[in-house]
């Protein structure tokens, strides 16, 4: 583009990195949190209702929006969205289409991106799918859309070494980045799997604290836990600076029904608050075209150029690199891909319901994935019968 990009401005928010306790405080914190992820929907469709009721024709028509506010991890499970930051790509579409400010904000973990989305914080976001099915269910499918996949897979149950057997969880105490995350998730849905209970407030057979990612790192190296079901470069960080095995590599667990793809889950998903979309489609479109183009950008280059980029991106994001092996064999665990597998979610919500952080409930309407058709000029990507596409 002929015209210089602004770099946009960065915030990071993270979780609270306090060490894991035992206790009434932890307890009641925890189980505080789970009301929220299990309340706060009603509160989002109220919120969006309202201002449904004061949409006009002309908003209803839709026009740029002046500025996007866009949330995205710091982790290598976020690639399309560093690299889209970090070469500009994001901020230079939206400015060809008249969205000429770029502000993002970090996270450690999908829960909170998502409560900043539905409180109006910021505008889109990159997040796993257990948390937008959570958003989606609890408002009654008013809070939010599925726009695009970001990517498959980079997700494993690593252990400390002598753990061979998921029977030896029993008693053990484990840690995922936030309740209700999509690798929380999966943790105890696999628990329970092998008969093992967990409790949203750390009780059961197994112990599971949120704990924020690099304090896992750190707890894990000074033997207060046992394992972590992490996103990358996590369990790449636990496997090769910690010493952790994998017990569970997540890619194993999925045999490709409902996607057709076997080993491939979807991991990362570009979601955005319905109400902004409505109201500034050409916004929504022109976020989509960058994401488009930086999902391309990581399926071409080379793995020295992929490393490099990415490396330089999560220092801006996260305030340092990765060391050369973390970054290829975290790379090396993870599919880009703009599909968002949906036909894998009548799982994920199952298993939400199974690990109590979610109700069942109807994901029609989940996905909006016709701007992406449009834009992708590949094979149509499939909403799997819950949404547009």
């Amino acid at each position: 583009m002929s015209e210089t990009v602004k770099t946009p401005e960065t915030i990071r928010i993270t979780a609270d990195s306090g060490p894991p306790k035992r206790g009434r405080a932890i307890a009641l914190g925890i189980a505080a949190a789970v009301v929220i992820l299990l309340g706060a929907g009603t509160a989002v469709a109220t919120a969006l209702n309202s201002g449904e009721q004061r949409t006009t024709s002309s908003v209803a028509t839709g026009t740029p929006a002046p500025q996007l506010r866009l949330g995205y991890f710091g982790n290598v499970t976020h690639a399309p969205a560093l690299v889209g930051v970090q070469n500009g790509l994001i901020a230079g579409t939206l400015k060809d289409a008249g969205t000429n400010s770029l502000t993002t904000q970090v996270f450690n973990a999908g829960p909170a991106a998502i409560e900043a989305l539905n409180a109006g914080a910021i505008d889109a976001a990159y997040v796993g799918p257990n948390p937008a099915i959570n958003s989606f269910v609890q408002s009654h499918g008013e809070s939010v859309s599925v726009i695009a996949g970001a990517a498959a897979g980079g997700a494993q149950l690593v252990v400390k070494p002598g753990i061979t057997d998921p029977e030896q969880l029993k008693g053990k105490v484990l840690a995922t980045p936030q309740l209700g995350g999509t690798q929380d998730v999966a943790l105890r849905a696999y628990l329970a799997s092998k008969g093992l209970k967990t409790t949203p407030n750390g009780g059961g057979d197994v112990t599971i604290n949120p704990t924020e990612n690099a304090q896992t790192l750190k707890l894990f190296q000074d033997g207060k836990l046992d394992g972590a079901w992490l996103p990358e470069p996590w369990a790449s960080r636990l496997v090769l600076q910690a010493g952790a095995n994998v017990l569970v590599d997540e890619k194993d667990l999925w045999d490709g029904s409902g996607t057709g793809k076997p080993g491939e889950f979807p991991t990362t998903i570009l979601i955005v608050n319905k109400t902004f979309a409505a109201q500034h489609p050409q916004t929504v479109e022109a976020l989509l075209k960058g994401h488009v183009a930086a999902v391309d950008w990581l399926s071409r280059a080379t793995s020295t150029q992929k490393a490099s980029t990415v490396n330089a991106a999560l220092k801006a994001a996260a305030g340092s690199e990765l060391p050369a092996d973390v970054i290829e064999r975290a790379l090396g665990n993870i599919t880009f891909t703009t599909d968002p597998l949906a036909g894998a979610y009548s799982k994920l919500l199952a298993d939400g319901v199974t690990a109590g952080v979610t109700k069942t409930a109807d994901l029609h309407g989940l996905f909006d994935l016709r701007a992406l058709n449009a834009l992708s000029g590949q094979a149509k990507v499939s909403a799997a019968g819950l949404g547009q596409d």
